[in-house]
């Protein structure tokens, strides 16, 4: 089993109601990474500037993830600024720096070449496409996109859906990927263009899974306290994947439980700003609200007599 992210290793400085930071480890490898190596062994491609503060990464190496495939080189390191008001479901950009991220070049090394499960974070669907054509012969690719690349890569993003077996998306962007309102229906129509399966991220309001056979439904595992939702979707798909790469299995059960899981680890994401509340998390306390979590949803069936 092993399980590749190809994605950012960013900076952050983030505002929300609860507080703010500056500067913060953040990026959508990270978080992936920081997930996903609770429950597997994870190997991460990004690039950094030679400001990044490698010593932040530490905690990932402690836990297993590789980083040597994590270049740094001259320049400054990927920046984000973003402020959350108290619909925490949507941020306001505040600032991009893009630096040394802009001419990333995706290089896989031999082992990297052999993964058997590669998450595709949100880059240049160019790109994404660039490191399949390294990967020898994964048996389960994921890949997440965004607005941006929908309108102004479509063609990449359209030629890479045949070679995904899961799409994983936000509403809005499903929405505007297939041109449809309801989301089921873009879901299906995002299928039709070639993804086998799509995961809609729906924030507090949980995650959609849409696979030929079935449709199923996680809700989020509900906290009364959340602070910073930034990087809940890309440990969403860490939690998804790590426990598909441990299983060693994507049949319909497994892709159910791993619906749930990554509802599970993203829900710890948030109660602390940047990864401060992955960095001290352990399986027993992901196995225990993972636990929770089904008997939040459990219910009864009605008796057999009744109507």
């Amino acid at each position: 089993m092993s399980l590749l992210v190809v994605g950012s290793v960013a900076l952050d400085s983030v505002e929300t109601p609860f507080g703010s930071r500056d500067d913060v480890l953040g990026g959508s490898a990270t978080y992936f990474s920081a997930a996903a190596s609770l429950l597997t062994k994870v190997s991460v491609v990004g690039v950094v500037g030679d400001d990044f503060p490698m010593a932040d990464l530490q905690f990932l190496r402690d836990r297993g993830v590789s980083l040597d495939g994590l270049d740094k080189v001259a320049g400054r390191t990927f920046r984000w600024k973003g402020k959350y008001g108290f619909d925490l479901n949507a941020a306001q950009t505040l600032d991009t720096q893009l630096n040394v991220f802009e001419k990333f070049e995706p290089k896989l090394s031999p082992q990297a070449r052999k993964a058997e499960r590669i998450f595709l974070g949100n880059i240049d669907p160019e790109l994404q496409l660039r490191v399949l054509e390294q990967a020898e012969n994964p048996r389960l690719v994921c890949a997440d996109t965004m607005n941006f690349w929908i309108s102004g890569k479509r063609a990449a993003l359209q030629k890479l859906l045949p070679r995904v077996d899961v799409l994983m998306v936000n509403d809005g962007e499903v929405r505007q990927l297939a041109g449809e309102s309801n989301v089921l229906q873009a879901a299906r129509a995002a299928m039709r263009m070639g993804a086998k399966a799509v995961v809609v991220k729906r924030g507090e309001y949980g995650a959609l899974l849409v696979t030929s056979e079935n449709t199923f439904f996680s809700p989020a595992f509900p906290i009364a306290e959340v602070v910073d939702p930034t990087g809940a979707g890309d440990s969403f798909a860490g939690g998804f994947l790590g426990l598909l790469d441990r299983l060693d299995a994507s049949d319909l059960s497994a892709l159910r439980q791993a619906t749930v899981m990554g509802s599970t680890i993203a829900s710890f994401t948030v109660e602390q700003f940047s990864l401060d509340r992955l960095r001290d998390l352990d399986l027993g306390q992901v196995r225990r609200r993972f636990d929770a979590f089904r008997a939040l949803v459990h219910f009864e069936e009605l008796p057999a007599h009744f109507g």
